[in-house]
Parts: structure tokens; C-alpha cells; sequence
């Protein structure tokens, strides 16, 4: 997604020119504009959607990042993104490969509240780092090396001190789903662009009379 890539309505204009009378060649450029922000909004609404089925309980930050900009009658151009700290983490789900990970991947917590999302809350490590009971670190168990956050259990009647873990690091795992936002994007524009147009045409015509 952080790449950007165009879809181009030019020949579907053309075509629709050369049967418009001369008033709405006049509005033509107003009329394109119109259409291509509706088309705009509509594609922002099915990626927000398509996020909240392709995740589970997606972050309301993350839909929230799928953005539009307008069109204007002198540039033609409308403009669909995803702001910038969401489309480095869902670029993966765009174009295959890894999770992007913010430093150490937290993955599998044990024994925490995870939030209403099932993610780790925001600050929960820096809590656990602060307590005199966890530290972090490798430790080397029977089935090898584990590196996460460890809390220290002290002895307890029969029970010796051990070590507990609370969350484990990992590496970043391939994605497995995708998001096909290029492709849906296209066949929104296909599907609906002659249709907008119309519609926009219409109303910039009773408009100019």
C-alpha cells in the first residue's frame, strides 16, 4: 500500500465525449472531477470494510487510516491512501512476505490482559519492565532457548522458585492473508465509473442552466 498506483478513467471519457452535446463538453471537466471523487469515497469505504473482515478486530486507528483526496476539474485526479505508519504494517498483506515488526515481535503473551482487540495493551511492556518480579531476557529451557519476558515466582510451601513466562519474542511470521486492495479498487471503478459519471454529468448540467 505504500506504493502508490493509477487507474486511469481516460478511456472510459473519451468514449462517453463523443456522444455529448456541446454544453456538456463544456461541464465535462467538472463532471470527471465529481465522478472521480464519488468513485474515491466509494473505494475508501470498501478497503475500511475489507479491513474489518480481513482482521480480526482491527484497531480503529487502522481503518481509520485509509484516507481520500479529492478531484479538482484542473488535475482530474482523485487520490485513495493509507497514512504512513499503517501502510508500513500493511504493505505484507498487500504484497505478500513478512509482519512488519516494531522492534521485537511480541507474540503468544501468557498470563495478561490482553484489550478489547486481543492485542497487547500500549505500555503493558514498559509496566512489566518497571516491576523488581520480571526481568527480560534468553533462557535456556528443555525445549532450547526462550527469549522473552520472564517474571520470577518465589518459593512457596512445597513449591520452589521458578520462572514463569509472560510473553514470548519471535521473529516476524509470513502473512497469510490479503487485503487485494489494488485489485478491488480496480473493480470498483470498472464496475461503477460509466454509472458516477452519468449521475455527475446530470446534476452539472442542471447546474450550468
Amino acid at each position: 500500500m505504500a506504493n502508490p498506483f493509477d487507474i486511469s478513467v481516460h478511456a472510459n471519457v473519451k468514449e462517453i465525449s463523443r456522444s455529448l452535446s456541446r454544453l456538456a463538453h463544456s461541464q465535462i471537466n467538472f463532471a470527471t472531477a465529481q465522478a472521480l471523487t464519488v468513485l474515491a469515497k466509494e473505494v475508501q469505504a470498501d478497503e475500511i470494510r475489507n479491513i474489518a473482515t480481513t482482521f480480526r478486530k482491527p484497531k480503529p486507528f487502522t481503518q481509520k487510516s485509509v484516507g481520500i483526496q479529492g478531484a479538482r476539474k484542473d488535475t482530474l485526479q482523485a487520490k485513495v491512501f493509507v497514512r504512513p505508519i499503517a501502510a508500513k504494517y500493511l504493505e505484507p498483506y498487500e504484497k505478500g512476505g513478512a509482519h512488519v515488526l516494531s522492534g521485537r515481535a511480541l507474540i503468544n503473551p501468557k498470563n495478561i490482559k490482553l484489550d478489547s482487540y486481543g492485542q497487547l495493551p500500549r505500555k503493558a511492556l514498559a509496566r512489566l519492565k518497571a516491576r523488581k518480579d520480571v526481568f527480560i531476557g534468553k533462557i535456556k529451557t528443555s525445549k532450547g532457548s526462550v527469549n522473552g519476558v520472564w517474571q520470577r515466582i518465589p518459593a512457596k510451601r512445597k513449591l520452589p522458585a521458578h520462572l514463569k513466562l509472560l510473553i514470548r519474542f519471535g521473529d516476524a511470521l509470513p502473512v497469510k492473508k490479503r487485503l487485494s486492495y489494488r485489485s478491488r479498487a480496480q473493480a470498483i471503478v470498472d464496475r461503477r465509473f460509466n454509472a458516477v459519471f452519468a449521475e455527475a454529468m446530470s446534476r452539472a448540467l442542471a447546474s450550468a442552466r
